[in-house]
């Protein structure tokens, strides 16, 4: 049974170490910019469409 005591209070301390680390970076600002980096991820690379004569395909550099 005191086993049980033990694995309590072991995990209650482990689920507070989690916590302050998330704490953490939430202050250091981890968490702020959710939507960039889905985007950029998308349209960071070049554009790659086939050419129709050679049935390869090119590389289209974007105009800015």
């Amino acid at each position: 049974m005191s086993i049980i005591y033990v694995l309590l209070a072991i995990s209650v301390v482990v689920a507070i170490i989690f916590f302050i680390a998330f704490i953490v970076s939430v202050k250091k600002g981890q968490y702020d910019d959710v939507y960039t980096p889905s985007v950029r991820m998308l349209f960071d690379d070049e554009l790659v469409k086939p050419d129709p004569e050679k049935n390869q395909p090119v590389n289209k550099v974007k105009s800015s």
